[in-house]
């Protein structure tokens, strides 16, 4: 069976790139008869506001999406995380790493994916005695590649692109990273379907299933919703909260916005019958 989530953190409400990615989501889990799960990815506490989880969880019921088992939280899986941590210890495949972000900076002159790569200092000479130590995992020269279902075929090879990434803080947060492969693995995600902003994130998350023995998903990233700037709708660039009141009009415009379905929207004003459109329509490809 087909398994896709919508996983949504709580750092502010959910704006209208966070509904398109929602719909994109729930859409391609119901063209197939599938299961669609809502996880609130609350691992990062210091980052979370309070009371942003239930109004997320409002908003979507406001706006017609029904998820098919119990919520999950995050912040409430913590003792699952610690045991992927351990199993990679075990294996000798993660380390505790002191290193500022600043001594980094300063020692570094790779250059990675998404900025500085870590040199990987920590692991050839002993920690900094009396430091809070994070948790780094080793990664090496494989290419890791994955088609994805709208972006086409992606891959970096671990170790130049990347670099050892750290999979808990040294203030005992486990990692985005981490959580979201053992949660992926956990609820028998086998579908993700998510915003193109995480692309740069999913070979790591296979990387760290390879290493955990979990089966890789599919993926595919739709296309971000931007503002007049060009910039990424987000809670840093303002994005305006999604509205209590015009909903089938903001629904309209979500499936508007996705070219995997018919444009224009039909003018139908009851939500039930714009989801059936909706679902039934769909076409990832």
């Amino acid at each position: 069976m087909v398994v896709g989530r919508f996983a949504p953190s709580p750092t502010g409400p959910l704006h209208f790139g966070s509904l398109v990615a929602a719909v994109a989501s729930y859409c391609d889990a119901k063209s197939r008869h599938g299961q669609w799960l809502l996880r609130i990815e609350d691992v990062d506490q210091t980052r979370c506001l309070p009371n942003v989880s239930d109004d997320i969880i409002s908003t979507l019921q406001r706006f017609g999406f029904e998820w098919d088992a119990e919520i999950i939280y995050q912040s409430q899986r913590t003792d699952l995380y610690a045991q992927a941590l351990s199993q990679l210890r075990q294996q000798g495949l993660a380390y505790p790493c002191t290193c500022s972000r600043k001594e980094i900076a300063d020692s570094s002159t790779l250059q990675g994916i998404e900025g500085i790569l870590y040199p990987g200092t920590c692991l050839v000479q002993p920690v900094k005695p009396g430091t809070a130590a994070a948790w780094r995992i080793k990664t090496d020269a494989q290419t890791i590649q994955f088609h994805d279902r709208i972006q086409g075929v992606q891959q970096h090879q671990m170790r130049r692109d990347i670099g050892d990434f750290v999979i808990q803080r040294a203030d005992g947060l486990f990692s985005y990273q981490l959580a979201v492969a053992v949660d992926d693995a956990l609820q028998g995600i086998m579908h993700v379907v998510r915003g193109a902003d995480l692309l740069h994130s999913t070979t790591r998350q296979i990387y760290l299933q390879q290493q955990l023995g979990f089966p890789t998903p599919t993926y595919a990233h739709i296309g971000l919703v931007r503002n007049a700037q060009g910039q990424k709708l987000s809670k840093q660039t303002l994005a305006a909260a999604l509205p209590s009141d015009n909903l089938v009009s903001t629904l309209r415009s979500a499936f508007d916005f996705l070219p995997q379905l018919p444009n224009p929207t039909p003018a139908l004003q009851s939500m039930p019958a714009l989801w059936q459109w909706a679902i039934e329509s769909w076409q990832l490809h």
